[in-house]
């Protein structure tokens, strides 16, 4: 009886084992990474890809690596134009000019 038990329960620790081992990522991700490829799965509508990229980092860095590179676009685009960031930015959410 405890032979089974013990077989059955050494079966389940394996499986357990191989099935995180299978689910790693090897590679690891950076905040930067993550919203990058968070942010141009969202722009082509990638729902897939976007939630894998949710998931390399924390939800807190995920945000601020989202923040940043919206804010890098704006300066981006803004010098690009020749305009100020503020009213790039209005122009993006199709704001009226301030």
């Amino acid at each position: 009886m405890f032979g089974r038990v013990r077989d059955a329960w050494g079966k389940f620790r394996r499986a357990a084992r191989e099935e995180r081992a299978a689910g790693r990522d090897t590679r690891t991700h950076n905040l930067f990474e993550a919203a990058a490829v968070y942010v141009s799965a969202c722009a082509e509508n990638d729902q897939e890809r976007s939630d894998e990229a949710a998931g390399w980092v924390s939800p807190e860095a995920l945000s601020f690596g989202v923040n940043e590179l919206a804010c890098r676009a704006v300066i981006a685009l803004a010098r690009e134009r020749g305009e100020a960031p503020q009213t790039v930015a209005r122009d993006l959410l199709g704001l009226p000019a301030a």
